[in-house]
């Protein structure tokens, strides 16, 4: 009995990302979990640079797209013409996107309960003068 075999997969098995490149490589650069400025700084660019190329009003030059892929862990292909794999995302940025927005609120209720503690000790102090 003959087996039936699957044709081998490569990078042009699925269908092209039809994002923009700009659009892919901010979906990387989100998927790695580093801001624009953090992705910036570890190109040697401007965070404005950054920012100009996801939003498709300039382009990286070629020299730099290996570094980029390399620095997304997305290969050249995919981040110029969306064929091959795209970038995984991690479960953990959810999570930690969440945590942040928890320990910004609780850092905006601590400063909030701050100025009510000060503003109250600062009526005790002006009855307890009041008093004298």
């Amino acid at each position: 009995m003959m087996e039936r075999t699957m044709p081998n997969e490569n990078m042009f098995s699925s269908p092209p990302d039809v994002d923009t490149l700009g659009g892919r490589l901010s979906r990387a650069r989100d998927a790695s979990g580093m801001s624009a400025a953090q992705f910036a700084r570890r190109l040697g660019v401007k965070t404005a640079t950054v920012q100009a190329w996801e939003s498709d009003r300039s382009e990286p030059r070629s020299s730099r797209l290996s570094m980029i892929a390399g620095i997304l862990n997305v290969s050249t292909p995919w981040l110029l013409h969306g064929v091959g794999s795209a970038p995984a995302d991690d479960p953990r940025n959810d999570a930690i996107a969440v945590l942040r927005g928890q320990v910004n609120k609780l850092r905006q209720a601590h400063d909030e309960a701050g100025a009510i503690l000060q503003r109250v000790e600062n009526e005790l102090v002006r009855l307890q003068r009041q008093g004298d």
